[in-house]
């Protein structure tokens, strides 16, 4: 099912760290997330303009969250998932990557 909308590099660090995530779509633990896993240090507000522009896309979900955290002082939080568009985005980037890439081991090693 192709989607017709392009997935940029970083989106698709973001969209494939919020699935590793689950239910813990959280900005902060996103951010840690790609931290760790992508060795990247994000900021914010480049974190929070890519995930709205993947809800534009129609690729990212979120709901309000209570929350109890003292710090928050009882704002809700915004817990982020991917939609089935977002997933159908991922899987045709991954097979246009896969077939780019096929046949280039000897080349790149």
């Amino acid at each position: 099912m192709p989607t017709n909308i392009f997935v940029g590099e970083f989106e698709q660090l973001v969209l494939l760290s919020l699935l590793r995530l689950g239910d813990e779509g959280y900005a902060l633990k996103l951010r840690a997330e790609l931290s760790t896993i992508a060795n990247r240090n994000i900021s914010r507000g480049a974190l929070y303009r890519t995930l709205d522009r993947l809800e534009e896309k129609g690729m990212v979900e979120w709901e309000l969250e209570e929350t109890d955290i003292p710090k928050r002082g009882g704002k809700p939080r915004r817990r982020f998932a991917v939609s089935k568009t977002g997933i159908a985005a991922l899987r045709e980037s991954r097979d246009t990557l896969l077939r780019l890439w096929s046949g280039l081991a000897e080349v790149l090693g």
